[in-house]
């Protein structure tokens, strides 16, 4: 068995559960590299990454770069001394970070590579309508998500998920990925298989304000999964007319409610408590809305103060 010396690298929740997997199996932690902290909040106090609040109540060394070309942030790296680096939820590494250890770098990517290769392949997955997804590991290369395979598991996606929960069971499922990875580096029986990629390949781009705006034009299976895909985060949003008044709201928990009709698409009615919008082949049935300067809440809690005039319409 080969004696790693680890450094990690994450930054958000979604890496903490890795740090800890490792930690929890024995391994090594050399030193953590993550965010530097960042203004937050009303008040615009300094937050603390996730990782790095993990890292300090296990009296872990934590680094937290603002360049990672810089030689000082390098040499601090290099007197880590590690010979395996794992990067979970981080940032693009220069080839002098990624390329330093004896063992390599790798990295856990919550899709199934080279499906939903970017920023956000939790969102897309749902978006998309996919009925499955999963974890993988592989070692960085040059590029974004392309490097050599080392592990894949699958799950699949509930018709009714949204992205906070698929989020939370992929963060576990790979954590215990990442410890397996190092149990195979360890071992000296690591095996790769490059990725190939085929001519149907869906990428996961950083969601924008344009790609997470509700067209109530589309089929109502496609605003059903853009919606649950975006619940919790960012959420998706469009503009409720109503009357003579214009606003921008955020939708998060709803229902799909296929049944013929013929209201123009984004038409909405109230029905025993419930806010409903007309698309294509169907309504959907909105739980949960947040109103400009407002908290979300139900809605059955936002009819009772607030009218919604017999023309108003979502676009």
């Amino acid at each position: 068995m080969k004696d790693l010396r680890i450094v990690f690298m994450g930054t958000p929740e979604f890496a903490v559960k890795s740090l800890e997997a490792i930690i929890d199996a024995g391994y090594n932690v050399a030193g953590v590299i993550t965010a530097p902290d960042r203004p937050a909040g009303r008040g615009r106090k300094l937050r603390e990454s996730a990782v790095k609040i993990y890292a300090k109540s296990k009296d872990l060394p934590v680094l937290q770069p603002t360049n990672l070309k810089a030689k000082d942030f390098q040499d601090e790296l290099k007197a880590l001394n590690p010979n395996v680096q794992v990067v979970v939820a981080f940032r693009m590494l220069p080839e002098s970070v990624w390329s330093l250890p004896e063992y390599g770098t790798f990295n856990l990517h919550a899709s199934l590579l080279p499906q939903y290769r970017g920023a956000a392949p939790i969102n897309w997955a749902i978006i998309n309508g996919e009925n499955k997804t999963g974890v993988s590991t592989f070692f960085l290369d040059e590029k974004i998500d392309t490097g050599a395979m080392i592990l894949q598991e699958e799950i699949s996606i509930e018709e009714t998920e949204n992205v906070e929960s698929l989020h939370d069971r992929l963060m576990e499922i790979g954590s215990r990925l990442v410890v397996k990875t190092l149990d195979t580096i360890a071992s000296g029986e690591v095996e790769t298989r490059l990725q190939v990629d085929s001519g149907n390949l869906k990428d996961a781009p950083k969601l924008t304000r344009e790609n997470t705006k509700i067209d109530w034009n589309q089929p109502l299976d496609e605003i059903y999964n853009l919606i649950r895909g975006l619940n919790p985060y960012p959420a998706a949003w469009c503009y409720l007319e109503n009357s003579s008044e214009e606003m921008q709201v955020k939708i998060y928990d709803i229902e799909k409610m296929p049944h013929e009709h013929r209201l123009p698409y984004g038409t909405v009615s109230i029905k025993d408590d419930k806010i409903m919008v007309a698309a294509q082949n169907g309504f959907i049935s909105i739980k949960e809305i947040q109103l400009p300067g407002k908290k979300k809440m139900p809605s059955k809690a936002l009819l009772n103060g607030f009218n919604f005039a017999p023309e108003a319409k979502m676009r």
